[in-house]
């Protein structure tokens, strides 16, 4: 992987590529990329975990939330996940639905990794009362009505990086030297860059670092142009503009994560380890309310849970056996819940449209 972008620093005319153009060809190269090549990333023996990896009952109880609540918000059984990785939430998913509702599911999988959607066709294989479809793009879907989901989407779009140096705002290109890559740095001349600080109202400190998401505009505009009524769930971990201020995050968010070690280097392992921001979700909301995608609510992703029913799922028991599936069950939802878990570093934002007020009718 290494060679294939210092090919790209070659063929370009400045000798140098963006942050995002090495993060696009570090995870997504058709066949050397991160996300493409077939190696577990998720969960003991892979990089990172997921909330959907912790426990299936995070997958459940959002498909019982939305078998519950579908009917009321007239919105037809259909959903469409974005990213959908190994499959083991849309499984769960689905299983929480059919818990509740008996109307046969529509369930769309958005997924660029040939790789993982061959782990979804097996984790997936055998399901009742549900349609699995895929496409390569939700304008592919055709799904006009529905639930949108996504979990650690976002955190995962290449991002362009800049800096303030000497009193400039400066963009941060990859280069090479000697056969190692470089960073170098330039005053910004991308005009989407600037109007993106403008429009956010992002004033940087001098040495301060942040990461520019300029693919959430063309992403969410698709979304929006092709949904004429629905909810989009979208569960990331990342910060509001006032967050993004404090001064423990002047270097920025930009990170790896290799064998669950967090690389500061993401010049490190390219093509070997994940690479992750922070989400803007000021961004998020504002791109979403330009095209017509209304904020809803956002909430901790613990706050959600409990919102959705969580605490229902413990299972009264006396079994003192720590190995039974009751046991196990428990010790997960209170991972998914208790201070200091998993869940008080992701949040859950929600937007829709075409469905009038509906905060009230969420839960």
């Amino acid at each position: 992987m290494k060679e294939i972008i210092k090919e790209f620093i070659e063929a370009s005319p400045e000798k140098m590529i963006s942050y995002a153009q090495y993060m696009e060809l570090a995870l997504y190269h058709p066949e050397e990329g991160y996300y493409i090549k077939e190696r577990q990333k998720i969960g003991k023996q892979g990089d990172f975990y997921t909330s959907s990896n912790v426990a299936d009952v995070f997958g459940k109880l959002i498909g019982k939330w939305f078998a519950k609540n579908s009917g009321t918000l007239g919105l037809p059984s259909s959903v469409c996940e974005i990213g959908a990785g190994n499959g083991r939430f849309a499984r769960a998913f689905i299983q929480g639905w059919n818990a509740l509702n008996d109307k046969r599911l529509s369930y769309w999988i958005v997924e660029a990794s040939p790789y993982h959607r061959k782990l979804q066709a097996a984790k997936l294989d055998g399901l009742e009362n549900v349609d699995v479809l895929h496409a390569e793009s939700y304008e592919g879907t055709g799904m006009e009505q529905g639930l949108i989901f996504s979990n650690e989407l976002f955190d995962a779009f290449p991002v362009h990086v800049v800096e303030k140096s000497q009193g400039v705002v400066k963009e941060v290109f990859v280069g090479h030297d000697n056969g190692q890559l470089k960073e170098i740095m330039i005053p910004v001349m991308d005009d989407r860059i600037t109007a993106f600080l403008n429009d956010q109202e992002i004033v940087l400190a001098e040495g301060q670092r942040m990461e520019i998401p300029l693919m959430y505009e063309p992403f969410m505009k698709s979304i929006a142009e092709h949904l004429s009524k629905g909810i989009m769930v979208t569960v990331d971990y990342g910060y509001t503009k006032e967050e993004w201020m404090h001064p423990s995050r002047r270097r920025g968010s930009l990170r790896g994560y290799y064998q669950h070690q967090m690389i500061h280097d993401v010049l490190q392992h390219p093509g070997e380890m994940d690479l992750t921001s922070h989400v803007h979700f000021d961004e998020l909301k504002s791109t979403g309310e330009k095209y017509g995608l209304n904020f809803v609510r956002k909430m901790r992703q613990d706050e959600f849970l409990m919102a959705a029913g969580i605490l229902d799922e413990l299972a009264e028991h006396h079994d003192h056996n720590p190995f039974s599936e009751a046991s196990k069950r428990n010790r997960a939802i209170r991972s998914l819940i208790l201070p200091g878990g998993i869940s008080q570093s992701f949040d859950v934002l929600i937007q829709a449209k075409g469905m009038g007020s509906l905060d009230e009718k969420l839960f």
